[in-house]
């Protein structure tokens, strides 16, 4: 039943080849702007391309700072640090995410809740976290949420904008100030997405993004760190360059620092693809669109945008009827070299997050079950 929708795949990216999930594409000046800085021997973390991505980024998103790391993991760990997280903390997050998200808790010896996310957003859901929040937690005298259950102060809250579809920002960012918990927003997969014409990042205290090779701009792997407030900006970008103190040729450190800065070799790959970015979210906006209408015409239900939002479509992802139908899709559709993928196993059943406090969480369950993701690279013939 599903080699019309394998035909339909082949036609949007004209191959009878293996399609995969989502590539990168280089479209500019990358090999220049690589060799370049091969040549210039500035290949590691001291380069100008570390600071102009950091500039790209804070402007496209219109956060006033941008620090950049390794990877979006270690932008995480540091966001957490730099929000009080660590030992006997807790941090409330979504199950239905990427592993990083509950690692980097973990990191800083925290431990995970995981509350229920929204099934038209895929993100972690309002009303699941605000009921938890009132049976759960109490806020005391010192001005901090405990969790009443673990006598644990909750620090932190991650909503992920999964796929690249916002979550409802607006009633989180409420709850969060009423219960004083930092908000971090995972922005990891949603670079070009919008919550009421502001970019995603704006929201939380702080933000995090990630450059893998499989996001919708690469810098082969990079993360960066984002955040209106310039003082943990300043002492971000400090800690995780070793916490080394500036001077012409001595080495000393004041903190425990990390060597989590990007280098410059993967800054100059970022620079040179923002470049393509509003024609790689234009193009990725067709494909969604396409799979839409296709979907509409033949039985199959796509997530679309939510109100007041602007996705970038970094994945496509198509509702199943049921699990038994997810696993018949999965198994027809990557025999047939088209690759899809079914979402990440959720926290709270891995056996690192066990035992992890959890709300009801019928949404994950039941999108587990059926969720699909499907072919989303920006076709080749639209370069």
């Amino acid at each position: 039943m599903f080699e019309p929708f394998i035909e339909f795949v082949r036609e949007i990216y004209g191959t009878n080849e293996f399609i995969p999930l989502h590539e990168p594409r280089f479209i500019g000046n990358e090999k220049e702007i690589i060799n370049e800085t091969i040549d210039s021997t500035f290949v590691s973390t001291v380069g100008e391309h570390v600071n102009n991505f950091e500039t790209l980024i804070a402007e496209y998103t219109g956060v006033r700072n941008a620090v950049s790391t390794v990877n979006g993991t270690s932008a995480l760990h540091i966001a957490l640090k730099m929000s009080g997280v660590g030992h006997d903390t807790e941090v409330i997050t979504q199950s239905l995410t990427f592993v990083a998200t509950t690692n980097a808790i973990h990191y800083c010896n925290a431990k995970p809740i995981f509350v229920d996310v929204d099934k038209e957003t895929l993100g972690l859901c309002p009303n699941s976290l605000m009921n938890f929040l009132e049976e759960y937690c109490e806020l005391r005298n010192d001005g901090y949420c405990w969790n009443k259950a673990s006598n644990k102060k909750i620090v932190a809250c991650i909503p992920m904008h999964t796929y690249g579809f916002p979550v409802k920002l607006e009633p989180i960012v409420k709850i969060c100030e009423q219960f004083n918990i930092v908000l971090i927003e995972d922005a990891a997969e949603s670079l070009g997405s919008l919550y009421e014409n502001k970019h995603t990042g704006n929201f939380g205290k702080i933000s995090v993004m990630s450059f893998n090779g499989n996001k919708i701009i690469t810098t082969g792997g990079g993360g960066m760190l984002l955040t209106n407030d310039s003082e943990i900006s300043k002492l971000a970008k400090h800690v995780t360059t070793t916490a080394k103190i500036p001077h012409p040729w001595k080495f000393d450190h004041d903190l425990v620092g990390y060597n989590y800065r990007l280098p410059n070799l993967n800054a100059a790959l970022g620079v040179a693809q923002m470049n393509s970015l509003p024609k790689f979210i234009q193009a990725k906006r067709i494909i969604a669109k396409k799979y839409q209408e296709w979907g509409i015409a033949n039985g199959y239900n796509f997530v679309c945008e939510p109100e007041n939002t602007k996705a970038n479509y970094w994945l496509n992802v198509v509702i199943t009827k049921n699990k038994k139908q997810r696993d018949e899709m999965l198994e027809i559709t990557n025999k047939n070299n088209v690759m899809t993928r079914p979402a990440w196993t959720p926290m709270h059943k891995l056996k690192i997050n066990q035992p992890s406090l959890r709300t009801d969480l019928i949404n994950t369950d039941w999108l587990f079950d059926r969720l699909v993701t499907v072919p989303s690279s920006v076709p080749q013939k639209n370069e």
